[in-house]
């Protein structure tokens, strides 16, 4: 059914119950930010999926969608971020409960589930902190006119792909298959299998790279073996054939594949991961999927994040991050400038915007001071990339298949803006008490001294 309606909407009191508006302070920046986003049009957005009378009621959007955007606030995972609900009224109080709650409000669960039933349509998270940033004034409309745009690497919760680990892992995971479907094959090369990878580890600590490899000829031919075995034995059965295609399938792109292949395999439990090379001299290749961001050049909020896949030329991207960041504002099109890095020659864009790519031109732009400002403020969307990364869970992405990896892009995005706000309405909140100080002392009469 529908979500149930927030309880903040009904001021009904309750006699032995604490209610948070007795107890929050309106001053503080998150009670602030809660009356300033529009939650009646994140309602509306995210109820479509739920049937108007079958199912239970699902829980509030609010709710929900408050606890996604302190997650990713706060660095936390779904996990702790339920117990700290639990702690916190301000969180409470965000997230519109009326009264203070003593026990969890969802299971952990909950959240990936929500997250995977909305998907894509996630955007308008970002957009309502977009409009939220307008009305508490963190940006103004007019800095929309100029933003930066750059693209990152998402980097995928997995362990450094070798050929030896993927192919024990992958024999493993036939052999558990093939046990859970009463499959008895000729050999498991359990034993034999983890010994030869103990020992390509210290033969290539060793440096005795010739010997290691033959050792991951032998893991690859114990994969082949048993990948054979359970191919004789599940043939004509076709319940076993469809169990066994996707496993089938992706033993089969491993054993295939070669060195100088591109989209390889690099995880089991994450295929979709990409390698994609940065230019970073402490890191020559990273894995997971790129990230394209638009921020104001002036402020540094984010107004577009979109997860790609496919590893695509950064200038291919641009076109549509400025679609996404028109849409997300409320606009037709892109007007203004947009400034870029060296990454983007050769883009092709042909839209309404100005395109700047900064690091060459420097001749035309010095006989313009302020676009040679502006020009200078394009390395500003690094530093908000590196907070995403380190405080808004970008730099290490654990949700699942890539509509997470997109979700975990957007998510990421709304922290950031969030964090902004707040840091916005903190400092506003500390000058009007300074202020108010000093109208004190100026109209508070002279001390006399005793005679």
């Amino acid at each position: 059914m529908k979500p149930k309606q927030s309880p903040i909407h009904s001021q009904q009191k309750a006699l032995f119950r604490v209610c948070l508006d007795d107890l929050v302070d309106k001053a503080h920046p998150l009670v602030q930010l809660a009356g300033k986003i529009d939650w009646h049009y994140l309602e509306g957005e995210l109820s479509e999926p739920f049937h108007e009378e079958k199912g239970a009621p699902a829980k509030p959007v609010r709710l929900m969608a408050g606890l996604q955007y302190l997650k990713h606030t706060f660095n936390l995972s779904d996990e702790r971020l339920v117990e700290r609900w639990v702690e916190n009224p301000y969180w409470q109080y965000f997230c519109g409960s009326l009264f203070f709650e003593y026990e969890f409000p969802i299971h952990p669960t909950s959240m990936t589930k929500w997250r995977n039933l909305h998907g894509d349509k996630l955007e308008v998270l970002l957009k309502a902190t977009i409009d939220a940033g307008l009305a508490t004034g963190t940006i103004t409309p007019k800095s929309l006119d100029k933003i930066n745009v750059d693209t990152t690497v998402q980097e995928k919760a997995i362990t450094f792909p070798t050929d030896s680990k993927l192919y024990h892992r992958m024999r493993e995971k036939l052999v558990k298959m093939a046990a859970r479907h009463s499959l008895k094959l000729r050999q498991s090369y359990r034993r034999v299998s983890k010994a030869a990878l103990v020992e390509c580890g210290r033969l290539f600590h060793a440096r005795q790279a010739r010997r290691a490899r033959r050792k991951i000829r032998k893991l690859k031919t114990y994969l082949r073996r048993v990948r054979n075995d359970i191919a004789r034995k599940i043939a004509g059965d076709a319940a076993l054939e469809l169990a066994f295609a996707e496993l089938l399938a992706m033993v089969d792109r491993l054993l295939t594949q070669k060195k100088t292949d591109k989209n390889k395999l690099y995880s089991l439990h994450a295929p979709e991961v990409e390698c994609i090379a940065k230019g970073k001299a402490h890191k020559k290749y990273e894995f997971g999927n790129k990230a394209s961001f638009a921020t104001t050049s002036r402020e540094g909020f984010v107004v577009g994040a979109m997860g790609l896949h496919g590893n695509p030329f950064d200038g291919h991207t641009l076109k549509g991050q400025l679609e996404q960041t028109a849409r997300l504002c409320g606009r037709e099109k892109h007007e203004g400038d947009v400034f870029v890095d060296l990454g983007y020659r050769g883009h092709g864009y042909e839209g309404s915007a100005r395109i700047h790519i900064c690091g060459r031109g420097a001749k035309r732009a010095a006989t313009d001071n302020r676009l040679r400002k502006w020009r200078r403020r394009r390395a500003a969307i690094e530093p908000m990339i590196g907070h995403m990364k380190n405080d808004g869970r970008l730099g290490r992405n654990w949700l699942k298949g890539e509509q997470g990896d997109r979700t975990n892009v957007i998510l990421s995005a709304c922290g950031q803006n969030l964090r902004l706000i707040l840091s916005s309405l903190a400092f506003l909140c500390h000058q009007f008490v300074v202020l108010f100080y000093r109208i004190c002392d100026s109209i508070r009469p002279p001390h006399r001294l005793a005679a």
